[in-house]
Formats: structure tokens, sequence, C-alpha cells
């Protein structure tokens, strides 16, 4: 008698776990000693074992993109899941190939650095969308909540207003990021073009210190604005368990920068130094490898983290009839992103002209406002009323989500997705 569906998917977890624990404990190290024995060179060695966990790394997080792209049933928060799982097999066959080819690490680690911020930007977009869903009124609720301080060091600084103000300046902090990130990172190359980037290398002599320096101040800033939306709003945010989504983003993003610099010290200190190079060129070269070794292991514990902490399971729902491939476009549309930048760029315009400013934050139309009036368009009408217009419309008899930005089924202001994400 054929196995059922659910059989089926009952074994085969546990066969592809048995398959993982063996290459790691037994063929790894087989493969390790083979290498050694034939005397293959660190440079060799360095790639193939990184090879291993790049293997092991993008089939998990491509079955997590798939199971969200089969089970797109909520897509203004599943669109931006997608875009931060990527993050992973990004990062890795980045890392592999820069570790393989030393040359091209400056251009292919580009590619890493620019969507460093962006996954950033997509978790605020993850937030705020479920927050916009869920609390059609959210503004005029936040307004009334008790005052938040700013958090060390930057405490002595007056705290922004709570509601609009707050909601768009913690907008505005991450998406700085997303803009300076890509600035700085085509900078660099045109400095590595120009000779005068010298990566890890400590010295004000270079650029690459500068755009340290710059990196790091704009990256601080970005994830300061998200912990203090998350401090504004721990509540409303509960159902969705933002704390491992956020350290899953947090580690990955912080660990391979700090590590990276931390790499430059040991250079800087000698630990790291001509002495022994192995099979790279140089001390520079031999920093970047390390780095992009490291890299590719840390993506491996990443995926795993991101399997658990993104899950597709809270959006299966019975009556599912989407379209795969919709779901496959949709995640290439960077419109959103594009209307984002676009806005706050249009409102620092008009704030340093001392012109009205225009804001819009889930509304379907961008009335003229002030920072202190409502940033939802529904923030200036009766609570009731607010929660009547911002609903969003009722999927169809059928199931299936009414296009893409749309989520199919409502929810009130009272009872926000509990059962929902209790999966």
């Amino acid at each position: 008698m054929p196995c059922s569906c659910a059989e089926w998917r009952r074994w085969i977890r546990p066969l592809v776990l048995v398959l993982y624990a063996l290459l790691l404990v037994a063929v790894l190290p087989l493969c390790i000693w083979e290498l050694q024995k034939d005397k293959v060179g660190t440079h060799s060695k360095a790639w193939f074992i990184a090879g291993v966990f790049v293997f092991l790394t993008i089939p998990i997080s491509l079955w997590g993109i798939l199971q969200h792209m089969v089970h797109y049933t909520q897509p203004e928060l599943q669109k931006p899941i997608i875009r931060i799982l990527w993050m992973v097999p990004i990062y890795s066959l980045d890392s592999w190939l820069a570790l393989r080819y030393p040359s091209l690490a400056i251009y292919v680690d580009t590619c890493r650095e620019c969507y460093e911020a962006y996954v950033i930007y997509n978790f605020l977009v993850f937030l705020l969308n479920f927050l916009s869903n869920q609390y059609p009124s959210l503004v005029m609720m936040l307004e009334v909540q008790q005052q938040q301080p700013h958090l060390p060091p930057l405490c002595c600084c007056p705290p922004w207003p709570m509601g609009e103000v707050l909601l768009f300046r913690c907008k505005l902090g991450v998406l700085q990021y997303t803009v300076v990130r890509p600035v700085t990172t085509v900078i660099a190359l045109i400095c590595q073009l120009c000779g005068v980037y010298d990566e890890a290398n400590f010295s004000f002599r270079n650029a690459w210190s500068y755009l340290v320096i710059i990196n790091n101040i704009s990256q601080l800033f970005a994830m300061y604005c998200l912990v203090l939306l998350y401090r504004a709003l721990k509540e409303e945010l509960t159902p969705i368990r933002p704390v491992g989504k956020f350290l899953c983003v947090k580690l990955v993003v912080f660990v391979s920068f700090w590590q990276a610099v931390f790499i430059a010290f040991l250079v800087k200190v000698g630990v790291i130094s001509d002495k022994h190079t192995w099979d790279w060129d140089s001390v520079e070269a031999v920093a970047t490898g390390l780095q992009d070794f490291i890299i590719c292991i840390e993506m491996f514990l990443a995926a795993i983290a991101h399997h658990y902490t993104f899950t597709y399971k809270p959006y299966v729902q019975e009556a599912e009839e989407g379209s795969c491939f919709d779901s496959f476009l949709a995640m290439w549309d960077f419109s959103d992103i594009r209307a984002d930048v676009t806005e706050q760029v249009r409102h620092v315009g008009r704030t340093f002209l001392g012109r009205p400013n225009k804001m819009y934050f889930g509304a379907a139309a961008r009335p003229e406002h002030t920072e202190h009036t409502g940033l939802l368009t529904a923030s200036s009408q009766d609570p009731v009323t607010a929660a009547t217009t911002s609903m969003p419309s009722s999927p169809s008899s059928s199931g299936r989500y009414q296009g893409l930005g749309h989520t199919p089924a409502p929810h009130s202001i009272s009872a926000p997705a509990d059962k929902l994400w209790s999966d």
C-alpha cells in the first residue's frame, strides 16, 4: 500500500537529519584527512571545507523560501521574509567565490554588503506591515502610550514624540543605512581601482578606515532605530515573536561586520603577518580569505536559525488557491522600496526647504500632513471609523489572496492574530 503524504513527510525529515549528521561527523573529517595526506595547500583545503558547508546550507534556505512561495497567503508579510531568507544563500555563495578567487573578493563582496542593508530594511517593512494590518489606528494608539526615552548613548537627547514622529524617524533611520551602505561600497570599489583602499589596514592614510567608521555609525543607528521601535511596540509585536527574528538579522549583520574589523586588528598587531600567508598572495588576502571562510560556516548555523524563526507554518491555510508562479514574480517586485526611498527623500528635502511635509504610512492617498499629525489617513478619524475604513478587504469565497500586497483575511484591533501565530 503506497505511503500517504503525511507518512512520507514523517520519515523524510529524520532521514535528512541523519544524512547531514553523517556528512558532518564522518565524511567531512575523512575528506580533510585525505587532503592532508595528499599535502593539498591550505587555500584549497579551506575552499573545499567551505564548499561542504555551502552545500549543506543552500538546501535548507531554499526549502524555506519554497515553502513560503507555496503557502503565499499573506504577501505583505511573506514578501519581506523571503527577501530576508535569501540573505543566507547570497552570503554563502558570495563568500565561497571570494575565497576561491581572492583577486575578485572586493567585487563579489559588494553584493553581500549591499544586501546586508537590504535585509535590515525588509525586517522593518515586515514589522510595519504587520502593525498596519493588525492596528489600523496604530498612530493614535501609539500617541497615548508612555513616552519612550532614548537609549544609551543617546539618552541625553530629547525623546522623539510618540506616534507619527517616532514611526517616521525610526523608518528614516533604517532607510539611511540602505542608502549609505551601497554608496560606501561603490566608493570602496573606486578606491580599490585607484589603489588607495588598502583593506584591513588600520591607517588614516587609506580609504578603508574612513569607510569602516562611516558604515559602523550608519549601521549602529539603523539597529538603534529598530530597537527603539520594538521597545515602543513590544506588546503589539508579541504575536510574531520578533526577538528571535531580530537576533537572526542582527547577529548575521553585526557578526560579519565586526568579524572583519577584528581580523583587521589581528593583522595590525601582527598576529596575521607576512610570515604565514600560506597560498595567498598577501596578508590582506589572508585576512579576507579568513573572513570568507568563517562566513561560509556561520551561514550554515544561520540557515538553521532562519528555518525556525522565519517559518512558513503560520501562513499555512486550509483553503489555499494562490499561484506559486505569482508569488515567485512578487519576490522580484521592488516597487515598494522605490516608493519608500522616494518618499523619505522628498520629506527630507521639504524639511530643509521649510515646506509642509507629505507623510504616508499605509494609506491609500497621500494628504498633506505636518510632522505632528497622523501618519495614517485614518488617524484623524474616530477610532471605530478608522478601524472600519482601514481594514483590508475580505478574500473571495474561494480563499484566493486578493492580489499582491493584500492580506487574505481581516484582523480586528482587539484580537491581533494570536491564533494565526500560535504555531
